[in-house]
């Protein structure tokens, strides 16, 4: 359920709310690899970790083992959690400068070209069933 499959007069799903997001395999490990990268390759500051959703750079280091946990074993998270898993999957992709960047081919094993497919599939997905654009 998310605030889009809200009836009139029924409230919105909560961030807390947990959500079912039908992703495939590849879409899983993208994410879950995405997550790997902090604390590896990619270091975040504490403005970095906090415009992505987490308390800061301790609290994103805390939450990805058990996210990345979460998300290999098919289970549902929050709004909010897949709105923050979604967030430092981009990052730690595209960033040269905090996350893995140019070197993420080789840390994770998908190529660039594979990421950007994946990843556009998540975001469409994650966009449609957690409703992550509306925090």
């Amino acid at each position: 359920m998310d605030g889009a499959d809200a009836q009139p007069g029924q409230p919105a799903a909560a961030l807390s709310d947990l959500v079912m997001v039908d992703l495939t395999e590849a879409e899983r490990h993208l994410l879950a690899r995405g997550l790997k990268e902090w604390g590896g390759p990619a270091h975040s500051t504490e403005a970095l970790a906090v415009a992505m959703g987490f308390e800061g750079v301790e609290d994103l280091y805390a939450q990805a083992g058990p996210l990345h946990a979460s998300i290999r074993a098919e289970e549902p998270l929050s709004r909010r959690d897949w709105r923050r898993v979604l967030i430092a999957t981009e990052v730690v992709f595209a960033s040269d400068i905090f996350g893995s960047g140019c070197d993420w081919s080789t840390t994770t094993g998908l190529s660039d070209e594979e990421t950007i497919f994946l990843l556009r599939a998540v975001q469409r997905k994650l966009a449609r069933s957690a409703n992550v654009h509306n925090p």
